[in-house]
């Protein structure tokens, strides 16, 4: 068994494993901690204190936690937070002098100060060379231009998804999951762009939360405007709720009418195999789809 501590880093939702200093010291959740990371050390803030895990669920070896942030240390981060803005709009001046094609989208300081990272997005390779050069005789100190992708502006701006809730990337994600039309497809929903794309017009990540039990469902349901075998009589079906198991089935009756009923799933009659010609239709929607969406 390994004891760990679970700490979080700024503008992420991600918990990262580290080691503890001592087995002395006690690590409350919110508590400051100055951690040792590939770029050096770092501040960070605990998630959950001392615990012991199997050493199958981390990769060894740990890196270790320093020390608890004093105040001086918290002092410091929050001044280096109240220059972000200032920092945020010399950049925005300075690449409209030089003309770039691209976004700025956030930007922070290291630990001790010693370089200012920009993160931008942009639509190809941007020479950045005499910015960097003003900026770095502006601010004195080591400047990186990082060039992200538009998930990753999600994820670093945030936002309210279409849901009403906070976007998953930027609250409770700690990576990106790869999402697929087929995710969408499973979960019977209309497969229109504006309504499974999320704001960074990219496939909502959530479509891959409950993909194992959609994908199950999927092929125990009947297909939309299939004909299906009820207690009632023979119907068309007109929509799923794959979470109820309940399909809702148009009858026509002998004088002409129609009714609609939901009937369980396992109540109905019906041949789930699809027609070769209806796969190469939804295979095509699905490819004008992705193209859209890359």
């Amino acid at each position: 068994m390994a004891k760990i501590i679970g700490v979080k880093f700024k503008n992420t939702s991600k918990v990262y494993y580290f080691s503890p200093a001592n087995d002395t010291d006690v690590y409350n959740e919110n508590d400051g901690v100055i951690v040792e990371t590939s770029k050096g050390q770092e501040f960070a803030t605990v998630v959950f204190g001392l615990k012991e895990v199997d050493d199958k669920e981390i990769t060894h070896p740990l890196k270790p936690i320093v020390r608890k942030a004093t105040d001086k240390d918290i002092k410091l981060m929050k001044e280096f937070e109240e220059k972000i803005p200032e920092s945020m709009e010399f950049a925005e001046t300075k690449i409209k002098e030089h003309k770039l094609d691209m976004k700025l989208i956030g930007a922070e300081y290291s630990f001790d100060g010693k370089k200012l990272v920009f993160y931008f997005t942009a639509e190809g390779r941007i020479d950045f060379r005499e910015l960097v050069k003003d900026l770095a005789m502006k601010f004195h100190t080591r400047i990186e231009l990082r060039q992200v992708g538009i998930r990753d502006e999600t994820k670093i701006l945030g936002g309210i998804a279409p849901c009403g809730r906070a976007c998953c990337c930027s609250s409770c994600m700690g990576d990106f999951a790869k999402v697929s039309i087929k995710m969408a497809k499973n979960q019977g929903l209309h497969l229109n762009p504006s309504k499974i794309s999320g704001l960074c017009g990219r496939l909502m990540c959530c479509l891959e939360y409950e993909n194992d039990y959609y994908a199950e469902v999927y092929g125990k349901m009947p297909k939309l405007g299939g004909k299906v075998g009820t207690p009632e009589g023979d119907g068309i079906v007109i929509s799923n709720d794959m979470l109820k198991l309940i399909t809702k089935v148009k009858i026509s009756k002998p004088d002409g009418s129609e009714v609609y009923k939901d009937f369980p799933v396992d109540r109905l009659t019906f041949t789930r195999k699809q027609d070769v010609n209806d796969k190469d239709e939804e295979d095509e929607n699905m490819e004008e789809i992705e193209k859209i969406l890359d």
